[in-house]
């Protein structure tokens, strides 16, 4: 993963299996198929259904999901029943302590949750907490949410009935799996504004931050977890609350730009034909007389693919990519981060050389990947190089659980299209209109027939919430 890119916070899955198999290594590979999402920490925490009530055993370390979950630890973590975390944090310091799943003991029992998204009036909750006299001392939104949930369990005669009163209080982008020792939930905010799916293997029902994790396990899509609802799987019967749910909508365009893996369905909208079309838009936009479309690996292929196909110009790889380089964006400092981007990186001479190119990415963050990338492909000897971007200009922050860096580091809220351009060396730039995003999902609606729309307010600082 470049730096010059945002981060997503988090992904999320989960399974129950009634038969009683153990769901270890389906949570494992279900984690791995996600890790795009979050590299900093990986946890699960699973039950044994048939054992003693209440038993959730869990583990959680800092690192990929290979390095968290050898052989031995799998070992000694059973159960029919688990939830998993992969993690990138927005809010709270990295560290192990601030690793997920979240479990908790209290009067009624034992319960265990994992969360993507930010919850945007966390702040004034944990204020409110501490001033009825809770001893809480939480720093993340998702221990927030926990202890609420736990808060109100204590005080109400179900997990439903807590859920349902800490959902009228927190609010923002959010995707939840909650275990109690009987029960699997899952919980999507309602604007829909983080992404939740759902998928059967035999008789066990999975839920994933994306369907992608459902197929690297065998599992069959069923469909995506509508915008507000709450599905509940007590190993007999499942269950759908829709009390939440509303026709207002806010998917996060990022999703099918950037976050998303190419392989998966996100709210009916297949991310690799988004992709290509994304392509095909910046193509009619801003046409060019080139020799080459090439797309920076791996976020810019499929976009420069809708370009060649829109354009009439020719596709071809421009660079090597060495997929055993270390995670560049958590390198310590700029000039080891722009030297990890050389090493991640390798331009084909043979390919490029006396070449105008169409160079296809799906962002410029801070500009400094842009800049490189373009140098390398003149020192290679390329004649001119073209930069197409597959989203507009990031003006504003994100609170709804997207990296989103502070305005100062953000290059387009200082600097006009034309500076831009100067400064990455490139011959001419193009960015993705905000008014062609909704083209993305044009035609797609929801399970009951409800319009999709798209959460832009990076964009155009229109918030949702």
């Amino acid at each position: 993963m470049l730096d010059d890119k945002l981060h997503e916070e988090c992904g999320v899955f989960g399974i129950y299996d009634p038969d009683g198999g153990n769901v270890t290594k389906s949570v494992y590979y279900g984690l791995s198929a996600l890790q795009h999402r979050g590299q900093e920490s990986a946890g699960m925490a699973v039950c044994d259904t048939c054992g003693p009530i209440g038993n959730i055993s869990s583990h959680k370390e800092m690192g990929l999901v290979s390095e968290v979950f050898h052989r031995d630890v799998l070992a000694k973590i059973k159960g029919n029943l688990g939830i998993g975390h992969v993690r990138y944090s927005t809010t709270g310091a990295s560290c192990v302590d601030n690793a997920q799943p979240m479990v908790l003991n209290y009067l009624k029992g034992t319960l265990a949750l994992c969360h993507n998204g930010n919850i945007t009036n966390a702040e004034s909750l944990r204020d409110q907490l501490q001033s009825e006299g809770a001893l809480f001392r939480g720093t993340t939104d998702s221990e927030v949410v926990s202890y609420m949930l736990a808060k109100e369990r204590i005080s109400c005669d179900s997990i439903e009935e807590a859920l349902h009163r800490t959902m009228r209080k927190i609010k923002g982008g959010y995707a939840l799996l909650i275990m109690s020792p009987r029960k699997l939930m899952a919980v999507r905010d309602p604007l829909g504004i983080k992404p939740l799916c759902m998928g059967k293997r035999g008789n066990a029902y999975v839920f994933a931050s994306e369907s992608c994790a459902l197929t690297s396990i065998g599992a069959e899509f069923i469909r995506d977890i509508r915008p507000g609802e709450i599905v509940t799987f007590d190993g007999s019967n499942l269950a759908s609350d829709t009390e939440f749910c509303s026709d207002k909508h806010a998917h996060c365009v990022f999703e099918y730009i950037y976050f998303a893996r190419l392989d998966s369905t996100i709210d009916n909208v297949g991310v690799y034909e988004a992709r290509v079309k994304s392509g095909k838009l910046l193509a009619k936009r801003f046409p060019v007389e080139a020799d080459l479309v090439c797309g920076v690996p791996d976020s810019g292929l499929a976009a420069a693919k809708g370009y060649a196909e829109e354009s009439g110009i020719p596709f071809a790889l421009a660079f090597h990519k060495n997929s055993y380089v270390g995670r560049t964006f958590i390198k310590p400092s700029q000039d080891e981060r722009e030297e990890a981007v050389q090493m991640k990186l390798n331009v084909l001479s043979s390919v490029v050389k006396d070449k105008r190119i169409v160079l296809i990415d799906d962002s410029i963050v801070r500009g400094t990947t842009m800049e490189n990338l373009v140098t390398m492909l003149r020192n290679a000897g390329a004649k001119e190089v073209h930069v197409r971007v597959s989203s507009p200009p990031f003006l504003y922050p994100c609170f709804y659980g997207t990296d989103v860096p502070t305005n100062s580091e953000l290059i387009a809220s200082s600097h006009t299209t034309e500076q831009i351009r100067a400064q990455i060396g490139a011959d001419s730039l193009g960015y993705m209109e905000v008014d062609d995003l909704d083209s993305l999902i044009e035609g797609c609606m929801g399970e009951n027939g409800e319009e999709h729309s798209l959460c832009k307010a990076c964009f155009n600082n229109i918030y949702p919430v």
